[in-house]
């Protein structure tokens, strides 16, 4: 799925052609390139109000409507858009004006083109994380997804999880580097790819572990190199921040980087420059960033092991995955479809889960997160020739302590066990679960306790698991 998001538009007005067509070419040049241009300054505000404009930048002496009168309009109606005047009056009573009815910068002609550029860099990182508060602020009252199928991947009930979706949505059309840790198993690369899904660019997804890269490993393979730059470099290769062109570059396990790595990425994420190795060709990236982390980056900056700057480069936009001890709620989607998928790989029938299970799995720390209870369940299921799978079936695992059932009053102890009335197949179920589980797998000893024939019970057996 790929969705499509608007992008950020800056809308130049000034009444010279000549002026306008060098400020598109300026901004084009800088990897600005939503510019939009209107020489007749009668067309600006019916403009705003039909399209989505991030920055405004106005002349202030212009016929028909002044920018003066532009500027007020615009921050009126409109608080949201950074407004950035040029203007051929440089006196401070003009600059103080300007800057008291809303301007977001001020600049004299004959505009510096570094300054100009900057101004409305800037003014698109304000105007960007306005969108973004605002986005997340509704997301959270309204407790709802735009785009609910770029996490189909990902199962989850958790309040915590759901609550990083609508963050993803609410930076979706920011092109700022994204910062995710979380343990390791959490699923950081999942959410890496609903940041990527979400965000609607059209390029590809590419993924580059950098645990254990020396730099020159981490430089080849991220930048490539030419022809001829090394013994062996028989032919040039382009790199991975290459094959990202108009996507998304994900590099995972990023606090193991060195400090010659990490000198590079800070030039990439700064310039969006780069040099294939043995080459003085400088390259331009439009690929997004999006880093991952399993370590605590407060300790690696005290240690020096990790840069600030570089740090605070990445972190523009950042969350933690909780692990899964601080969302059990997860457990049981999570074994129920991990059953089913291994079930239909290996070609079995899929079995059912004993109400046993979830508690003696809520009791773990699980270290290793979503991965560590795949894996469990993996063996689970292949070990398994059907039935219900229970605690036995899990190595290592034990029964959770017993507990004493709270009724309340009018309650009967169904529903305390079964959380709602069950049916009589879900007590039938629970009874031949629990006796199987109590004599550890014995179908003569569980007939016995249950008061049937053992071959009336392996048929009921049987019957669970088609």
């Amino acid at each position: 799925m790929t969705v499509q998001l608007e992008q950020q538009q800056v809308l130049v007005v000034d009444d010279e052609p000549g002026i306008l067509a060098k400020v598109s070419l300026l901004l084009a040049s800088s990897d600005i390139q939503q510019v939009i241009t209107l020489s007749d300054s009668r067309e600006v505000l019916p403009y705003l109000r039909s399209k989505p404009v991030a920055v405004v930048v106005v002349d202030w002496v212009m016929p028909n409507v002044t920018g003066g009168e532009l500027l007020q309009r615009i921050t009126a109606d409109y608080p949201q858009i950074p407004v950035i005047v040029m203007t051929a009056m440089g006196d401070v009573d003009t600059a103080v004006s300007c800057m008291k009815e809303g301007a977001f910068d001020f600049l004299t002609k004959p505009v510096d083109p570094n300054r100009l550029v900057a101004s409305i860099r800037k003014a698109l990182q304000v105007s960007d994380l306005g969108n973004q508060n605002r986005l997340l602020k509704d997301y959270l009252l309204g407790d709802r997804l735009r785009f609910p199928d770029a996490f189909e991947g990902i199962v989850t009930q958790s309040k915590k999880m759901r609550s990083i979706f609508q963050y993803i949505e609410a930076i979706a059309g920011s092109r700022l580097p994204v910062l995710i840790t979380g343990e390791t198993g959490v699923g950081k690369e999942l959410l890496a790819r609903a940041v990527h899904r979400v965000s609607g660019v059209r390029g590809p997804f590419i993924s580059l572990n950098a645990a254990g890269l020396d730099d020159f490993m981490f430089s080849d393979t991220l930048f490539g190199h030419k022809k001829g730059a090394f013994t062996g470099a028989d032919s040039q290769r382009d790199g991975l921040i290459s094959a990202a062109a108009g996507g998304t570059l994900f590099l995972d396990e990023i606090g193991d980087l060195n400090h010659s790595s990490q000198i590079k990425l800070l030039r990439l994420l700064q310039e969006r420059e780069y040099y294939r190795m043995g080459s003085d060709l400088l390259l331009k990236s439009d690929a997004r960033i999006v880093a991952a982390s399993n370590m605590d980056f407060e300790a690696l900056r005290a240690a020096g092991t990790f840069r600030n700057d570089l740090y605070f480069r990445l972190c523009a936009h950042e969350f933690r995955v909780p692990p899964l001890r601080e969302r059990l709620e997860d457990l049981e989607p999570l074994v129920e479809y991990f059953v089913a998928t291994f079930a239909l790989q290996q070609g079995k029938s899929v079995p059912g889960v004993s109400p046993n299970l979830i508690p003696a799995l809520s009791q773990g720390s699980f270290p290793g997160n979503v991965r560590e209870l795949y894996n469990m369940v993996h063996h689970a299921v292949t070990c398994s020739d059907g039935g219900v799978l229970d605690v036995c079936d899990f190595p290592g695992l034990k029964p959770a302590p017993a507990r004493s059932l709270q009724i309340a009053p009018g309650e009967t102890p169904l529903v305390s066990i079964f959380g709602r009335f069950p049916t009589v197949l879900q007590v039938e179920e629970y009874l031949i679960a629990e006796a199987m589980r109590l004599t550890g797998g014995n179908q003569t000893a569980a007939a016995e306790m249950l008061g049937l024939a053992r071959p009336t019970l392996n048929k009921r057996l049987k019957h669970d698991r088609q």
